[in-house]
């Protein structure tokens, strides 16, 4: 499959639980634009957090069963450890892309991000993870600093992958072909900037076809920024990451003012 340039942008429509992406667009205080790797990097005013990010203060902005509501529950950090799902593994087939190498490579650099756990790169700072269970559905929170490698930066790139990285091709180690997809969301409007995406991996899994399906979240709020990604082969969790995503903002903004996150979820609007 070759991906042609003018080929349009698929978008799910969160509201239908199939997603749309929102690519914010604002300016900060001061009224200025902010521009990253070639995309414009679209903000909400800056919330201008009050202090460092410590690993303490990482563990309290870390989300709870609770606040993500239906039948999660949280899994013990060793498990999380563990969480590196085999159909995420693979070369990309520079074949797909009319720019070769170039496109490949951001291609490249989602899935290893998402194995890894490191899709915004890795953390400069303190950082703390916490994994959750719901069936066969999986859901990855994490906080992190990253005051000296641009979480914004990252972001932008993350814009781009709907339509440089909408499908492509992955060959395994045993030399099966994966196809993936991925398609932009929406997220609520929260923190400084933000990115939706749903990755799907159609492959095969125990000998039979599968397909992975994973939505995708990251928040910027200063120099630090929240990730979750939830789904599994029944499906993605977009509800689930809504919320992580409207709380987990929230938290984090508390910590880094100093405060001590609320221990219940708050009231949605």
């Amino acid at each position: 499959m070759i991906r042609r340039p003018s080929r349009p942008v698929r978008v799910l429509s969160s509201a239908l639980a199939v997603g749309a992406l929102l690519t914010t667009a604002a300016c900060s205080d001061d009224g200025g634009d902010v521009s990253q790797a070639g995309a414009v990097a679209r903000q909400t005013p800056s919330t201008s957090p009050t202090t460092t990010l410590t690993q303490a203060g990482a563990d309290a902005a870390l989300i709870t069963a609770a606040d993500i509501e239906d039948d999660w529950t949280q899994v013990k950090d060793s498990d999380v450890a563990n969480w590196h799902d085999s159909l995420r593994i693979g070369d990309v087939d520079v074949d797909d892309f009319l720019s070769g190498k170039t496109d490949s490579a951001d291609c490249q650099r989602l899935l290893d991000g998402l194995y890894t756990d490191q899709l915004l790169g890795k953390p400069s700072g303190a950082s703390a993870l916490r994994g959750f269970q719901q069936g066969e559905s999986r859901l990855l929170y994490q906080v992190a600093a990253y005051e000296r490698t641009d979480p914004q930066e990252a972001l932008a790139w993350l814009e781009t992958l709907p339509q440089e990285c909408d499908e492509f091709t992955v060959t395994g180690n045993g030399g099966e072909e994966r196809t993936v997809q991925v398609i932009e969301t929406t997220l609520p409007d929260e923190g400084d900037d933000r990115v939706g995406l749903r990755v799907s991996i159609t492959g095969t899994s125990n000998g039979q076809s599968a397909t992975l399906t994973e939505d995708v979240a990251a928040v910027r709020v200063g120099t630090d920024a929240i990730t979750v990604t939830a789904g599994g082969l029944n499906g993605g969790q977009p509800d689930s990451v809504e919320q992580a995503v409207k709380l987990g903002t929230q938290r984090l903004k508390d910590v880094l003012a100093g405060k001590t996150p609320a221990p219940t979820p708050s009231e949605f609007d």
